[in-house]
């Protein structure tokens, strides 16, 4: 029988980097394409354009590095907890990236261990990942403190739960991961550290993260 997936330190840190890489490459590479773009075209319209494209693309670039500073990294805080309407801001910034999803977050206003709120935001990405053709993510919060639960459930068309996902979110995966797979594997990583759990199913057009 094979035993579960078990990355080392130096693996995971690697492919959290590649995975952040891979998110931002998009739109770093769409801001470098609108300034050459700007040095090389006379013309007034095409310079606009280039314009909004640059704008356009530096705001969802931002949007996805000021994610990961809490999804995956220290947030660059002293303390060991966040505010969760830190986690809400750029949770909702993030989403609009795609410009296919909308967020919608429920919930009191908390501080909460670090881990569990990168937990949470975590869960959220994977909500944008199971709906390939765009829809609605609702992030629910309830209870507080050690007592925190969190329910995300992605609705929309041809909305879905790879089995492998599932398997590593449960801890129970076989095999290897790669820069795609690795944000299921590094949420169970994190809620195991939150002393949480995390459970995912799927239904008709819907996907339901669970976390407590």
């Amino acid at each position: 029988m094979s035993e579960p997936i078990a990355l080392g330190d130096l693996d995971l840190a690697a492919l959290v980097s590649s995975r952040i890489c891979h998110d931002i490459i998009n739109p770093v590479s769409a801001i470098s394409n609108g300034l050459e773009m700007l040095a090389e075209e006379p013309d007034d319209d095409m310079r606009e354009a280039a314009m909004n494209l640059i704008l356009k693309s530096a705001t969802q670039a931002s949007a996805k590095l000021q994610f990961a500073r809490i999804a995956f990294g220290a947030a660059g805080s002293a303390g060991s907890e966040i505010d969760t309407r830190d986690a809400e801001r750029v949770a909702h910034a993030f989403v609009k990236t795609s410009e296919k999803h909308d967020l919608v977050w429920e919930g009191p206003a908390l501080i909460l261990p670090k881990n569990k709120v990168k937990l949470l935001l975590n869960l959220v990405a994977l909500g944008v990942v199971a709906l390939p053709r765009g829809g609605e993510i609702r992030a629910v919060i309830s209870g507080d403190g050690p007592d925190v639960a969190y329910t995300v459930t992605a609705t929309g068309k041809a909305a879905r739960l790879a089995d492998h996902i599932k398997a590593l979110l449960a801890g129970d995966a076989t095999g290897e991961v790669d820069a795609h797979s690795i944000q299921p594997y590094y949420a169970a990583r994190v809620a195991a550290a939150a002393g949480m759990d995390v459970t995912a199913e799927a239904g008709e057009d819907e996907v339901v993260f669970q976390a407590r």
